[in-house]
């Protein structure tokens, strides 16, 4: 017996079902409304503010931060999906082989339908409001789930979405697990994912039973080289930004470093002078603003077992100061003498805590990382170009950041995404638009014929096949 939510999913799916036709068939114009709907909406200050204090309720996140990495990446693609859009719709033409001269081909980008978006709580504006936007300029209707693990932000968002759309073009449904486990029963034609490896599993496994496609945006231990060569003070100081950046809860965040065993001692002090200097008075850290807080128990004690376990088999801390379980606040945390067979070596660690690990040779730096499945980015910090060629070509990942960290969302002409147990598919940008889209060739026979290789096969025919064979094929 079915009950009172799966009902209610099941009707509110029916109803995006039944619109998806109308929306598939909207012209560029009217999907750019859509567009510029949102624009208006993070750019209404009083709106912002709104999500600024659901952050803050949610975990202390600081306004600035959620400027940066919120609102401003938000608008950033919803901007650049309107310029583009009317580019994207058109059908775009392909060259046409010699064997079938006579007929024209061209690829056209139609809506796949109703889409499913679960959305995670780390970024929950950004990582909801971005695959949206995209999904919006394919011209689906579509259904949102987002985490329940910032409540405030999904209440905010929930009230947002119905005032922004019409629930049969866009609906946003809170609570808990059991509500994204009715969803996935539903025969969505899309499902876009952001979370971890562990639940992509899980909602690539429901997908297949509706043969549904999917882009799931995962994750996994990200490494952060630093080499020889490197400018190490200010490769440092970057990471700290990249490490530190929503409390180290993120999925492009270096997750372990690699130094050179000559710049290790020297690394590890840049990075604590790089902490000071972004937040100052580090020692009392708890009291800045700028440091946001994990989001949960729960993932406060993983981080602590990470921590504990690590300690426990042999890690020395390089860096660190004193946690607080009832502020949820962990100190940025450098680990040395790191082992394999600990166990902040196997997950990812999405918190403040760096292991660091010294490495006398290139070839060292490949085997660790092959180690591990292919992560969602990697970080080269080099200004040898035959290391950094090397690193490249021995080396599979998602996307690469050279001498920098935390830079490959920034940029929308870029395919974001993960490559096997970090993500399938890739989106943002015109990339984002193809994700929502299905690709559907179409050929047109303009003049001439192929009839003189239909049956019977006689000798004319083999004759005529055997010359294409030779000259055209």
């Amino acid at each position: 017996m079915k009950t009172t939510t799966q009902i209610d999913l099941a009707t509110l799916f029916q109803k995006q079902q039944a619109h998806a036709p109308e929306m598939a068939n909207t012209t560029a114009s009217q999907r750019i409304e859509r567009l510029n709907q949102l624009i208006r909406f993070v750019d209404d200050a009083q709106e912002m503010q709104g999500l600024k204090d659901a952050m803050y309720q949610d975990f202390k996140k600081a306004e600035v931060e959620v400027m940066i990495s919120e609102i401003a990446v938000v608008k950033s693609h919803a901007l650049h999906a309107r310029r583009e859009l009317r580019r994207w719709m058109r059908p775009q033409k392909v060259a046409t082989p010699i064997s079938l001269v006579g007929t024209v081909s061209s690829i056209h980008y139609e809506a796949k339908g109703v889409c499913l978006i679960i959305s995670p709580w780390n970024y929950p504006f950004n990582l909801t409001f971005s695959p949206l936007i995209y999904a919006i300029a394919a011209g689906n209707t579509v259904i949102i789930k987002p985490s329940e693990l910032t409540p405030h932000t999904s209440a905010y968002m929930a009230k947002a979405i119905e005032t922004l759309f019409p629930k049969e073009e866009v609906a946003l449904v809170e609570g808990d697990a059991s509500v994204s486990t009715a969803l996935l029963e539903l025969p969505f034609d899309h499902i876009f994912f952001t979370g971890s490896p562990q639940i992509g599993k899980v909602v690539m496994a429901a997908a297949a039973k509706n043969l549904a496609s999917v882009t799931l945006e995962l994750g996994g231990k990200s490494p952060a080289i630093v080499d020889a060569s490197a400018s190490i003070g200010t490769l440092a100081y970057n990471m700290v930004w990249g490490k530190c950046l929503n409390n180290g809860q993120t999925c492009i965040a270096p997750d372990y470093a690699l130094v050179e065993a000559s710049k290790f001692d020297d690394f590890v002090k840049a990075f604590g002078a790089g902490v000071e200097r972004m937040y100052p008075n580090s020692a009392n850290l708890i009291e800045n603003p700028d440091y946001c807080r994990i989001v949960s128990p729960r993932h406060y004690q993983r981080l602590r077992r990470l921590y504990e376990d690590a300690l426990d088999k042999g890690a020395t801390e390089l860096l660190g100061g004193t946690w607080n379980e009832a502020e949820r606040f962990v100190p940025p945390t450098l680990l040395g003498n790191i082992s394999e067979d600990m166990l902040i070596m196997e997950e990812e660690i999405f918190g403040p805590l760096l292991p660091v690990i010294p490495y006398s040779s290139k070839e060292e730096v490949v085997k660790i990382i092959r180690q591990r499945p292919k992560p969602l980015t990697l970080y080269i910090g080099a200004k040898d170009r035959q290391f950094i060629r090397y690193i490249l070509d021995n080396t599979s990942a998602g996307g690469t950041v050279l001498n920098d960290y935390m830079l490959g969302y920034g940029n929308p002409n870029l395919p974001f995404g993960g490559v096997n147990n970090s993500g399938i598919g890739k989106y943002m940008g015109f990339h984002g638009f193809v994700a929502f889209s299905n690709e559907k060739s179409i050929i047109e026979r303009k003049f001439g014929t192929i009839s003189m290789l239909f049956p019977p096969y006689n000798k004319r025919v083999k004759s005529i096949v055997e010359l294409l064979h030779k000259r055209l094929l």
